[in-house]
C-alpha cells in the first residue's frame, strides 16, 4: 500500500526535472527525485552531507571543485560534501522512462556523533591519524549489503510505523559508518602502499596489494607485522573493518571490475586478478557488486565479447 501511494505521487509530478518527494526524520531527510526530460548542468548543493543512490537511468555529475566528471548508473553511490555545488546532466531522461535517484541528508552533528564512537571503540594507530569524514566527493558501485540496506532505508521512511524514529536512526548510524569506513580505509591503503616500512601493518598491506594472485599466507603476514596472530587479526579488523581474506578477495573484485571496464573479457579479468575458477568468480562478483560481471560489462565498457 505505501509503496502504491509513494508510485502515485511520483506519477503526478509539478516539475520534469528533479522532482523531488521527501520524507523528513529528526536529523537526516530522504528525497527520491525524478528527471523526465533531458536536462545538463543542474545545480545540486547541501549544507549537509548527501549520499545519493542511482535506481534507474543516467547521470553525468560534474564536480568543478575536484574537476571531475562521470556517468552516475544505477548500484552506485554519490557522495556529496557539504557547501559543494555539484551540476548534473540528465542524457536519456524521458517521461516513460525517467531518471530516478534517492538522496539521504545526513548531519554534519550526526556524523561527529559517529565518528566520537568509532574513536571511543576502536581508535586507529596514531600513523592514520583518526576516524572522521574528509570532505570530498566520493564515487563508489554499491555492494550488495549498501545496496539492501538502502532499500531497507526507503521502506522505514516511507512506513508509519510506531518506531519509525528509532529504526531511521538505526539504519542512517549504519550508513554514516559504512561511508567513514570506506572512506577511511581508502586512505590508510593508499597510506600503506606509499610507505609500507612505517609500521607492520603497512607492510603486511603491501605485501598483500603486491601479491593478489598469491594464496594468502597469515604466518608470512604475521611475521612482517611483527604481531602474533591474535593481535594481527585484532588491528587489522579495527582498521580495515574486515578480516585479511576478505580483503584480499575485496581488493580482487575491484581489480576484475577495473579490467572489464578497460576492455579485458570477463575470463581474462577473472584469471588477472587471482581467481582460479570463472563460476567462483561470477558467484563472489555478483555478491559484492550486486550484479553480475556480464552485466556490469555491459554498464561499464563499450568492447563486448
Amino acid at each position: 500500500m505505501i509503496r502504491e501511494q509513494l508510485s502515485e505521487l511520483r506519477k503526478k509530478p509539478k516539475v520534469l526535472v528533479e522532482n523531488k518527494i521527501s520524507f523528513a526524520a529528526s536529523d537526516t531527510e530522504l528525497s527520491i527525485y525524478d528527471t523526465f526530460e533531458q536536462a545538463d548542468k543542474i545545480p545540486l548543493l547541501s549544507d549537509q552531507l548527501l549520499f545519493c543512490g542511482m535506481i534507474a537511468g543516467k547521470k553525468i555529475m560534474h564536480d568543478n571543485s575536484a574537476d571531475y566528471q562521470s556517468q552516475f548508473l544505477p548500484h552506485e553511490s554519490f557522495i556529496i560534501a557539504p557547501n559543494n555545488q555539484v551540476k548534473i546532466d540528465f542524457p536519456e531522461a524521458t517521461n516513460s522512462e525517467p531518471t530516478t535517484c534517492l538522496a539521504i541528508e545526513i548531519s554534519t552533528d550526526r556524523i561527529k556523533k559517529v565518528v566520537e564512537q568509532l574513536e571511543k571503540s576502536e581508535p586507529l594507530d596514531k600513523d592514520y591519524g583518526y576516524w572522521g569524514y574528509r570532505p570530498n566527493s566520493i564515487h563508489t558501485h554499491h555492494t550488495s549489503s549498501t545496496q539492501h540496506l538502502l532499500n531497507r532505508i526507503v521502506q522505514v521512511y516511507i512506513e508509519n510505523h510506531q518506531d519509525r524514529n528509532y529504526m531511521i536512526d538505526l539504519a542512517i548510524t549504519e550508513l554514516t559508518i559504512r561511508l567513514l569506513r570506506e572512506q577511511t580505509r581508502s586512505f590508510i591503503l593508499e597510506h600503506c602502499t606509499k610507505d609500507p616500512e612505517t609500521n607492520g601493518l603497512n607492510a603486511s598491506v603491501n605485501y598483500i596489494v603486491e601479491n593478489l594472485d598469491a594464496q594468502l599466507d597469515v604466518e608470512q603476514l604475521c611475521k612482517l607485522s611483527c604481531m602474533s596472530r591474535t593481535k594481527f587479526f585484532t588491528q587489522f579488523k579495527t582498521h580495515f573493518g574486515c578480516t585479511p581474506a576478505a580483503f584480499q578477495l575485496q581488493l580482487r573484485l575491484k581489480k576484475a571490475a577495473e579490467l572489464i571496464k578497460l576492455g579485458k573479457s570477463i575470463t581474462a579479468a577473472c584469471f588477472e586478478s587471482g581467481f582460479s575458477n570463472t563460476s567462483h568468480f561470477s558467484r563472489c562478483f555478483k555478491r559484492f557488486y550486486a550484479e553480475c560481471p556480464r552485466s556490469y560489462q555491459s554498464k561499464y565498457c563499450s568492447v563486448q565479447f
